[in-house]
């Protein structure tokens, strides 16, 4: 079975007009257009050609869901929960209606994500940093009030990024949030050296949620700017937010989010900090290949694999072990099934193979990404 698949735009406020625009050859949009999601997932199956969409041809079991991701502006701080903290989370709310406001977990399942970059530049937040780094980094603001308030947080016993994260969202530290966003925009114009561009990209985050506690919890993150074809892996429990750039994300077929800022809706401050993963330390850089075709990006999961496939005129072939998804991203190219079924895949669209077809053959000359269920033991 060869499927071609679409989607609309998701118009999220931090979408962008061009980015998509830009990649598939056309005019810039009217609104935001943030996300396009390739997938069965019941929030917005993609079509199918000729009708209909792919959770009637699925019943609603792909282990993965693939996007295009254009982020114009910071997304939300988020962090999302293990297997188990997802089933536990669930069976806690199973009183609540699934459009409650107070709802947090949106079904049963864990959501570790990758993310590719297709922009030269893709901006994001991954992870915590070493606190004595941002000992260091904090060091290089102006004194005051705030800024010795966070100092002293990350300079106690414990675990000290928890309980300087729950202060910072609890509401009690209005005042040394406005004392450290002043201080971090007084310093990122003049900067140099190590912090500059973090502190240049903090501050720009700064001018989008003006006074928002989840510029301070930005400060204690890595920002991570992956050039086109790099991308990064976030397990359960990291911290993290896209600032900017295009980028093709894969994740597993979840919904589950807690946000910890740099948005107006709810945050749940306790259940945030009760699956949150205060390990401290850089995120690995995924880079592709030097030579050959096929980069595939290593993650520890089994619900997702994801390959990118640099064609250059020469055929390219690809196992078909389940479910599969060929994404174009760039270029003219094709895929060819079992019995030489020939479908082209227009730029930004996919082509949706079952596991019957056994093999397919990617033809032309571009850029796709290969979607499939992963292969490795998913350590829940």
């Amino acid at each position: 079975m060869l499927l071609s698949l679409t989607n609309a735009p998701r118009d999220y406020a931090w979408g962008s007009t061009t980015l998509l625009a830009q990649l598939e050859g056309r005019e810039p949009a009217a609104q935001p257009e943030a996300e396009v999601w390739f997938g069965d997932h019941p929030g917005d199956p993609a079509d199918v050609e000729g009708g209909g969409t792919l959770d009637s041809v699925t019943g609603g079991t792909l282990p993965y869901l693939l996007k295009l991701l254009a982020a114009a502006s910071p997304l939300s701080i988020q962090v999302h929960p293990t297997i188990a903290q997802a089933r536990d989370g669930w069976s806690r709310e199973s009183d609540l209606a699934l459009d409650d406001p107070r709802r947090n977990y949106r079904d049963d399942n864990h959501k570790p994500e990758l993310i590719v970059a297709l922009s030269d530049r893709f901006e994001s937040l991954s992870g915590l940093r070493e606190v004595p780094d941002t000992l260091r980094l904090l060091g290089e603001l102006d004194g005051g009030t705030g800024v010795g308030a966070l100092i002293a947080r990350l300079s106690g016993e414990g675990d000290v990024l928890r309980d300087a994260i729950g202060w910072l969202l609890s509401g009690d530290a209005r005042d040394e949030v406005d004392e450290v966003i002043a201080a971090v925009r007084a310093a990122a114009g003049s900067a140099t050296g190590e912090w500059a561009d973090t502190l240049r990209a903090v501050s720009a985050i700064s001018t989008a949620y003006p006074g928002d506690p989840g510029v301070v919890v930005a400060l204690l993150m890595n920002h991570v700017v992956l050039k086109r074809g790099e991308g990064v892996f976030l397990r359960a429990g990291l911290l993290h937010a896209y600032i900017s750039g295009l980028g093709v994300e894969i994740m597993a077929a979840s919904d589950n989010v807690l946000r910890g800022g740099l948005t107006p809706k709810r945050i749940d401050v306790p259940e945030l900090l009760s699956i949150l993963d205060t390990t401290a330390g850089e995120v690995p850089v995924l880079r592709p290949s030097a030579s050959g075709a096929l980069t595939t990006y290593e993650v520890p999961v089994a619900d997702f694999a994801l390959q990118r496939a640099a064609l250059s005129g020469d055929d390219v072939e690809v196992p078909v072990i389940g479910p599969t998804m060929v994404l174009a991203t760039a270029g003219d190219v094709a895929v060819v099934g079992a019995g030489g079924r020939r479908r082209a895949v227009p730029v930004g669209t996919v082509v949706y193979a079952d596991a019957e077809e056994g093999r397919l053959t990617l033809t032309g000359s571009g850029e796709a990404f290969i979607a499939t269920p992963g292969v490795a033991d998913d350590a829940r």
